[in-house]
């Protein structure tokens, strides 16, 4: 397959990587990193008002540009690259595209993510599930003219920066049915949401959430009621392809650092990158990079295909860019020594976003298993 992007495509890659590669040093990244806020809000700033990138998917009736999937595939690769903390995929590829299939009320928020002035996290796990989204126990009751939300939300990502969190709660049903899931839109500051923040292991912020009787108004259900379950089935496949992207833009600076390392590296009166069984392994790496290149690809140009296709496609990807993420990873670590594991160089914090890829979203195992019961 031949694909090649277009001449904007083309801009929006260049354009990002020159701005990432003035503003976004790795030692800037660390300080943001173990700040007390955890991001930098002028940068948060520079992608909406100087970029224009939080509105890159977003519909041109809501201010944004109007992108699509390859869009996504190019920024997230770009993101990934640099490894970027801000919740740009959590704000606009995920929590803007369930607004925006949502429609309705929720859609005014849509030029609020366009601008800067808003940011979304996906609270859809919880204690005793794993990826099963039939599992989700939270409940949402209809009383009068609202909604009245209750239950516990573990490592919703981006919760402590977010605005607004979109919740899947039960409105029907038993533990286990995929039917009566409803998804919500709950502002961060409502009555009766307490969170609980913590840094996560690849340097950014997750929290664990609890709502006890929450209210809301009957304009904060997403969609119709109960049927949320294939839109976060779909929303799923679109943030594993979001995620390949990223991982090959990540695993592809690991490769470079790693080589670039191995030249200056000195062992027996030479640069070690001249050792053949060496020059194997990064050639086993390099091929692990463009299999997720590759996977990527194909998942992200599946993201409006039927939902089986779609599912398979994604899947796929997933297992396909969990191995590479942990090949990858483990030997960058390896070639460089215990400097690897060092905070004061990038390759451990993009080998520990690396682990981290692995399980969002589900693990290889998981979608392998996804994956042999679509045929």
């Amino acid at each position: 397959m031949n694909f090649e992007l277009n001449e904007d495509q083309q801009m929006l890659r260049d354009m990002l990587r020159q701005f990432l590669a003035q503003r976004y040093g790795f030692a800037e990244r660390v300080a943001a990193s173990r700040s007390e806020l955890g991001y930098r809000p002028e940068i948060w700033s520079a992608f909406g008002e100087e970029l224009g990138l939080l509105g890159a998917t977003v519909p041109a009736a809501h201010g944004g540009l109007g992108g699509g999937a390859v869009e996504q595939l190019v920024i997230m690769e770009e993101l990934g690259r640099a490894l970027v903390l801000e919740p740009i995929a959590e704000t606009l590829f995920h929590g803007a595209w369930l607004l925006e299939k949502a429609g309705g009320a929720a859609g005014g928020l849509l030029a609020d993510v366009a601008a800067g002035k808003a940011r979304l996290a996906l609270a859809i796990g919880e204690p005793q599930m794993r990826y099963d989204y039939q599992d989700i126990a939270a409940t949402a009751e209809r009383t009068t003219n609202s909604w009245r939300l209750n239950g516990q939300k573990s490592v919703v990502i981006a919760a402590p920066w977010a605005s607004h969190l979109i919740v899947a709660a039960r409105t029907s049903g038993a533990v286990g049915d995929a039917a009566g899931i409803s998804l919500f839109l709950v502002p961060a500051n409502a009555a009766g949401l307490a969170m609980h923040p913590y840094p996560t292991i690849d340097g950014r912020r997750g929290a664990d959430v609890i709502l006890s009787d929450v209210e809301l108004g009957a304009d904060a259900l997403l969609g119709g009621e109960g049927q949320g379950f294939d839109l976060l089935e779909e929303l799923r496949d679109r943030a594993v392809a979001a995620q390949a992207a990223e991982a090959a833009g990540l695993l592809d600076r690991l490769l470079q650092d790693t080589v670039a390392y191995t030249q200056q590296r000195q062992q027996f009166g030479q640069p070690i990158a001249s050792f053949q069984v060496l020059q194997h392994r990064m050639v086993d790496m390099y091929m692990h990079v463009e299999l997720t290149r590759a996977a990527a690809l194909l998942a992200t140009l599946k993201l409006d295909a039927p939902a089986d296709e779609r599912a398979r496609a994604a899947s796929s990807a997933k297992a396909t860019v969990a191995e590479a993420c942990r090949f990858v990873g483990q030997n960058a670590v390896q070639l460089h020594g215990g400097m690897g594991m060092t905070d004061e160089l990038p390759i451990g914090h993009y080998f520990k976003r690396a682990t981290q890829i692995e399980g969002e979203f589900g693990t290889a195992d998981w979608h392998l298993a996804r994956r042999a019961s679509l045929g």
